[in-house]
This record gives structure tokens, sequence and C-alpha cells, in this order.
């Protein structure tokens, strides 16, 4: 039988965010290691693992070429499919595409909205949604629908820890708006300022936003999310049926004012390339 496959990715999660966070049910995977994802934002990242590809481990004095002959050869395990290997997905180079020849029902539930149905990662999905709030993780837990007779193919874009760092019921008020990160592209063309608005319209200097006070509270926060997630497990554990494999990783990272940088995307430093991962049936 082939196994059902969950892609959970938790959106801008660090490294060091998860590994401080108490994640029992989540460890019951597997052992949490530490990997680096191959892009510092959202939209690549999401377009990298949609190619079959997962978070590296960074070897050293090996040919790249064998690091993705032994990714590949990875999903036979995870889907209880054998004699898997990359070459089975050329050329397409995705993942949807190689569970549909499969038979797999090929779902995506995004939180984010630059993941939104209408981007090019939309390709080879049975069903693409994005949700109806940034940070649900729990309402998507109840979209999930498995089959006896089809297995299930399930990428999930989780909010929760990207900024603003809130989860349902939160509000961050005090936080400045940031354009395309809350989903709101239509002043992504104005210039840069000095400083930002809350969304209750007041200015917040950039020196008063970007005091390291306020980014090791944010950082805190990401973790206490972690730990938030982590609850939610036991109820995806109750959802989904025993032959069913769970990878859970990051996208990017998240720089929380190490050498002045905040945030992710045009910003080469290893914390915002540094994420968790952890995998295997679900317990």
């Amino acid at each position: 039988m082939k196994n059902n496959f969950l892609f959970i990715v938790f959106d801008s999660c660090r490294f060091d965010s998860f590994q401080r966070a108490r994640t029992p049910n989540i460890s019951k995977l597997g052992e949490v290691e530490r990997r680096y994802a191959y892009a510092s934002w959202t939209v690549p990242s999401h377009a990298v693992y949609l190619m079959g590809v997962s978070p590296h481990t960074n070897p050293r004095g090996v040919f790249a070429s064998e690091v993705y002959k032994k990714d590949f050869a990875n999903w036979s395990q995870r889907l209880n499919i054998p004699d898997i290997s990359f070459r089975g997905f050329v050329p397409q180079l995705s993942l949807p595409y190689y569970l549909k020849q499969h038979g797999y029902k090929t779902n995506a539930l995004v939180s984010l909205p630059v993941l939104n149905q209408t981007t090019i990662l939309n390709e080879h999905f049975d069903r693409y949604e994005l949700m109806q709030s940034h940070n649900d993780f729990s309402a998507m837990i109840d979209t999930l629908k498995f089959y006896p007779d089809q297995p299930s193919f399930y990428l999930l874009n989780i909010g929760e820890t990207h900024y603003p760092y809130t989860v349902p019921g939160e509000k961050a008020d005090d936080l400045p708006v940031i354009h395309g990160v809350h989903g709101v592209f239509k002043h992504m063309d104005e210039g840069p300022q000095d400083s930002l608005r809350t969304k209750s319209g007041a200015q917040v200097s950039a020196e008063e936003f970007f005091h390291m006070d306020r980014m090791r509270a944010l950082h805190d926060k990401q973790t206490c999310n972690v730990e938030y997630l982590d609850g939610l497990f036991e109820k995806l554990y109750e959802v989904v049926p025993a032959n069913t494999h769970i990878l859970v990783t990051a996208d990017h990272g998240e720089l929380f004012g190490e050498e002045g940088f905040f945030g992710h995307g045009p910003i080469v430093h290893e914390k915002v390339f540094e994420v968790f991962f952890v995998e295997g049936l679900r317990p």
C-alpha cells in the first residue's frame, strides 16, 4: 500500500527557534536535524520543494549530483514505492506531477498570500487553496481528507511562524504593517520610508522597531508559536491515517537583528538559510 504524504512547511521558522521550543509531538516523527534551504524566501523555496528536493545537509567532499541522487531515492521509503530515482522525476521535475502519475490525489493548502492559487506553483494539483486566515493550522487540519482507495499528497504552508507571529485570537496592532508580508501588495511600489505604520495608523520609527529588545521579543514569540503548533500535531495525528509519512521543515529562516538584518529575502546570512528538518511515519 502506498503511503499518504504530508509536506508541512513552517513559514520563516528559524532553526534555533524550533530547537529552543518544546516539541514532544513533532519529535515523535524522528530525529530533528539542522539543514539548509535552497532559497531565502517563500516562493522560490516552495518551488524547489515541489521539485521533490528536500533541505540539504551541506555536505563537503562530495559532488552535488550525489546529494540530489540520494535525496530523490528517499522518496521510495517515504511513499512505500520501490525504486524511485531522479530519472523518474524528469523531465517535469515536479513532485505533484510524479505523484499524480502514481495515482495520488494532490492537494496544497497555503497560508501566505504570496503562494496564492494564481501563482505558477499551482500546477499538477487537484486542489490548491489559499486559506482564509494566514495563521490557522487548526482550521487547515479540519479540511484534510483521505480516501481508502487512493493515496493523498498534501503540501501545507503554515503561517503562525511568519511575521507578525500571531496565533488565532491574537492581534499585533502595535507591529508595523509590512507590505507584502500581510498580503497587501498595493503599496509595494511606494518608495522607502523612514518610519512604518501600525494597523491603527500610528507611526513607528525604524530605529524603534529594530531595537534589539524588540527583536528578541519577536524571536521568542516565534519559538512560542512553534510550541503552539506542536500541540496541534496531536489533533493532526488523530486525523491522518496510519500509513501517512509526514515531513516537517521550514522554507527559510528569519533574521532578528543579527548584523543589522531583520526578516528574510534579499539577505545572505546563515540564519536565513538554516532550517529544522524531521520526518517519519505518523506515530
